[in-house]
């Protein structure tokens, strides 16, 4: 999108400031707000206790488009917010204005019902999540940097992995890290000249070549110590009827360090779903090419950008050592120079690679012991409040990023979490394709949720 105040896309989140203004009018007389770069929001609730940590909770304004291709499939119309008794349904309904709402519904009603904190309550609205989130988040967290230092938040709660059905149990699994992220493009240079008199091999020939390699060179799976999916693991061996007798008796022979060798019980957990492989797997995925001006003219250059989901317990600079090496495999074999993450210009018989601004290593993993009193410990207490304690409680990880990745200095609690949880309709409701939805049974357990959080994070001194 072009910048704020030039692109009239952006314009929409004045109506949606307004909106908020209007149907959460207890908030807005008795929370400041401050607005960082034109719409992002930050809602503060001031605690009567200045020497406790805030609470932090998360949002995004924004969504994904809507195809006009896809408008006839939809079930109702996507910018309709129709509500069919059980639903919402609509863009954006569950990602993610089902936690935005159900965090402003908790805070309204606190207020309403005379709730006054001792710890600072503060509300972040990002509002381009959706694209990275360099203006709304990226703006956000150094604002609230700024204010509060280094290490300031009890807690951070975004949106992220919610409570489902996993080998016979139900289990709610808070993501406490994530996947680093590298976007690599590949430019091939190659001489042009007329099609007529093609060579052998053109600059569309040579990439296809690459990108052929990259794809029978698939990362492997592999479970650090540290990726939160081995937790998961073993709360399923310890909780769940259904747990698979193989990853049970691999997971108990899983050597204590990381190795180098390959790793069974990832390579066996893997094998669940390609969902499940890539929490424990960088992957590797094409997703634009373009080449040529002209039909009878030979590519002088071909791009392609290979994004990476880098796992954790692996590094970015992982990824540029393989492609490095794949590149000049392929380029030995055309007589071609390649230049690799060096800064270098393009120039003519070559293979470029670079990494695009959007690298970032996996995120810290958050802590998830119990004893003492910790975030997560509260966070787990509120779960199995509101759901039982047949709920079990586990680390979990989803395979992309959220607006957190801006705040990795506010605190070491950090969960990507949605708590509305409606056992008859699990799963991720449809986010960003044909008829999404969100349940409203779901909607007003979070908000149940949220302020049940609230008020146990307020009761605790030791964060």
């Amino acid at each position: 999108m072009g910048p704020i105040g030039e692109d009239a896309r952006w314009e929409i989140f004045y109506s949606f400031k307004l909106y908020l203004a209007q149907t959460f009018p207890l908030i807005h007389a008795n929370l400041q707000l401050d607005v960082v770069n034109t719409h992002g929001l930050v809602y503060t609730w001031g605690g009567s206790n200045a020497t406790l940590k805030p609470t932090l909770l998360m949002a995004h304004q924004d969504v994904v488009p809507v195809a006009d291709s896809t408008l006839d499939a939809w079930t109702h119309p996507p910018f309709s917010g129709f509500f069919d008794g059980k639903f919402v349904w609509g863009r954006g309904a569950k990602d993610c204005k089902d936690q935005l709402f159900a965090i402003m519904d908790s805070v309204e009603l606190l207020i309403d019902a005379g709730f006054k904190p001792q710890r600072t309550i503060i509300l972040s609205f990002g509002f381009d999540e959706e694209i990275s989130g360099r203006q709304g988040a990226g703006h956000l967290a150094p604002y609230l940097l700024k204010k509060y230092g280094k290490d300031s938040i009890s807690a951070i709660i975004d949106e992220g992995a919610g409570i489902s059905s996993i080998w016979g149990s139900s289990f709610a699994t808070p993501g406490v890290a994530e996947k680093g992220y590298v976007d690599v493009e590949i430019v091939v240079r190659m001489s042009g000249g007329h099609s007529s008199i093609p060579p052998a091999h053109n600059g569309i020939g040579v990439m296809s070549e690459l990108i052929t390699l990259i794809e029978s060179h698939p990362y492997e799976p592999r479970l650090s110590s540290e990726n939160p999916i081995l937790g998961l693991l073993q709360c399923g061996a310890s909780y769940s009827p259904d747990f698979p007798p193989k990853l049970r008796k691999l997971l108990a022979s899983r050597p204590e360090r990381n190795s180098l060798k390959k790793d069974k019980l990832a390579l066996e957990a893997s094998k669940e779903s390609l969902a499940a492989k890539y929490l424990m797997t960088t992957s590797a995925a094409v997703d634009l090419i373009q080449g040529g001006v002209k039909v009878n003219a030979l590519p002088e250059r071909t791009s392609a950008i290979v994004n990476h989901r880098v796992n954790v317990g692996e590094h970015p600079s992982d990824v540029k050592a393989k492609l490095g090496r794949l590149a000049k495999e392929v380029a030995a074999k055309y007589n071609l120079t390649v230049h690799a993450f060096d800064g270098a210009k393009e120039i003519p018989a070559s293979i470029t690679l670079q990494a695009l601004k959007t690298e970032l290593e996996p995120a810290p993993v958050t802590p998830t012991a119990i004893n003492p009193i910790s975030a997560y410990s509260v966070l787990s207490g509120t779960t199995r409040a509101l759901y039982g304690k047949d709920v079990v409680m586990a680390p979990g990880m989803t395979t992309g990023n959220t607006d957190t990745r801006f705040y990795w200095q506010l605190s070491r609690n950090i969960f990507r979490f949605g708590p509305g949880w409606d056992s008859e309709d699990e799963g991720l409701g449809n986010i960003h394709t044909v008829d999404e939805r969100a349940s409203a049974k779901g909607h007003v357990l979070a908000t149940r949720w949220f302020s049940l959080f609230i008020r146990n994070m307020d009761e605790t001194d030791l964060l």
